[in-house]
């Protein structure tokens, strides 16, 4: 293959397995053949890098302290204080994961473990207010999410943020909470209609006793646990949970049911039934490893087909990080980038429900595209807008983001929205060639073909920073 062609396909790739490549990389990575840039992409993931924002004594201290005043009827004044303060500790810490999970999005050089972070950051959709938790549960999916999807699932399920979050602390002999058990089923592994009613109520009782004690720590409550015999998908056994997990990695469906999911993610919200067979078909046969999966879907030749190049809308948080790793971008006021977040629709750490974001179209609607577009000028001009007179409704959206905007209705003074960001042009603009011309820029930062529009558009254009920002305020600029 020529290394034209390659080039192409490796942008691809990397937009796709990860958050775009600079150019002075892609140039180099085209030189090789497709399969081998695969296997460095992997490569660089293998080596577990956790978040070790939430400090673990700390936070156990907090647990041990708020499970002793939930468990008294009347708190004395000081008491009271005590929970609310920890309450305001644990809202200001969980802010900071959510800034240290983008952090590291943006500035690591392992971007398919990133992603695949990402991807099941959605798929096991899990809300705590307890950062210790939520923090732990971000790095399981970091340190197991590309290697074995049952090591990953009972991980997960095993997980204080996720236990607490679909009730299963509540979960006991003679009282099955049937809510874990319905969700690791339905959106966890199996989808809807590939299990019954009598399954859900059967798998509830195997997962009694499943908890997590006082400071956190995953516990088995052999006396809370329901022993007797389960029928289980027509399998009978007094079966616990890890037995459960067994029987459903035992079914051809679910393969095809996380390939789907896979699918829509990385490929296409449209998925093709031939290729996600086959995709399911390479993820079962490997006993569920992740990696062998995503190595076969990244070596496809139907995954570099014109219909999947440049056809998906990015997420909000795929255009944020991205963004900030094209142009090198440092935010001074980090909280902004949880401001931006709320503001186009994906606060990580805070799914709207256990199904997670909806993706594809549901990112777009009139108002958040305005935003999107005006964002990068925002980040890219030192981050820093000005508006004179009343402001139409897609700047509102802006100024409403800035803590530091001003409003002055009888003032002809200026109003200013800080995103206060840096973006590090001559960084940016030293892994070009030195004759790169706007037209060449335009389709490097671009996944979707160029049009007549967009080239006459450029063809006048003298600089390569205007270039830069005209194009990333393009719509065709949300597209991966």
């Amino acid at each position: 293959m020529s290394t034209k062609a390659n080039f192409v396909k490796v942008k691809h790739l990397y937009s796709r397995a990860g958050f775009g490549i600079s150019y002075s990389d892609l140039e180099k990575l085209s030189k090789k053949n497709i399969d081998k840039v695969v296997d460095v992409l992997i490569k660089e993931s293998e080596n577990d890098d956790p978040i070790n924002l939430v400090n673990d004594l700390e936070s156990k201290r907090q647990l041990l302290a708020q499970a002793g005043l939930y468990g008294k009827k009347d708190l004395s004044e000081d008491e009271k204080k005590m929970r609310q303060q920890i309450i305001r500790e644990q809202n200001d810490v969980g802010r900071d994961l959510n800034i240290a999970f983008v952090t590291k999005m943006i500035n690591t050089n392992a971007p398919l473990r990133e992603k695949m972070t990402l991807f099941w950051h959605g798929h096991f959709a899990c809300r705590s207010r307890i950062p210790f938790f939520a923090q732990q549960l971000n790095n399981i999916q970091r340190a197991h999410g590309l290697g074995s999807f049952k090591t990953l699932l009972v991980e997960v399920s095993q997980s204080p943020a996720m236990l607490q979050y679909l009730n299963n602390q509540q979960n006991r002999k003679g009282r099955p909470n049937e809510n874990f058990a319905r969700e690791l089923m339905e959106l966890f592994t199996l989808g809807r209609g590939n299990y019954t009613e009598h399954d859900i109520k059967e798998s509830a009782r195997s997962f009694t006793g499943w908890m997590y004690d006082k400071d956190g720590s995953f516990i088995f409550r052999k006396n809370l646990h329901d022993g007797g015999t389960k029928e289980f998908f027509g399998k009978i056994g007094n079966f616990q949970g890890e037995n459960i997990i067994d029987i459903i990695l035992e079914k051809p469906e679910t393969a095809e049911f996380i390939a789907t999911k896979i699918y829509r993610f990385f490929v296409n919200d449209t998925p093709n039934e031939a290729h996600v067979k086959e995709l399911a078909s390479s993820f079962y046969n490997s006993k569920y490893d992740i990696a062998t999966m995503m190595k076969h879907l990244f070596t496809s030749d139907w995954f570099y087909d014109n219909e999947n190049v440049g056809t998906k809308i990015k997420s909000p948080t795929e255009f944020l990080v991205g963004l900030s790793r094209e142009f090198f971008v440092t935010y001074n006021r980090p909280q902004v980038l949880i401001q931006l977040q709320s503001s186009l629709g994906q606060y990580l750490f805070n799914p709207p429900n256990v199904a997670g974001w909806p993706g594809g179209q549901s990112w777009i609607d009139s108002s958040s595209l305005m935003l999107r577009m005006r964002i990068p000028s925002l980040v890219l001009n030192d981050g820093e807008i000005d508006f004179s007179g009343k402001a139409d409704p897609e700047d509102e959206a802006v100024i409403a983001l800035s803590r530091t905007a001003t409003t002055n209705a009888n003032s002809n003074q200026k109003r200013k929205s800080y995103v206060d960001a840096n973006a590090d042009w001559p960084k940016f603009l030293e892994t070009f060639p030195k004759h790169l011309t706007p037209l060449e820029l335009t389709s490097f930062l671009l996944q979707p073909k160029l049009n007549q529009k967009i080239t006459d558009m450029v063809s006048d254009n003298k600089g390569l920073r205007s270039t830069a920002i005209e194009i990333t305020s393009m719509p065709e600029y949300q597209l991966c």
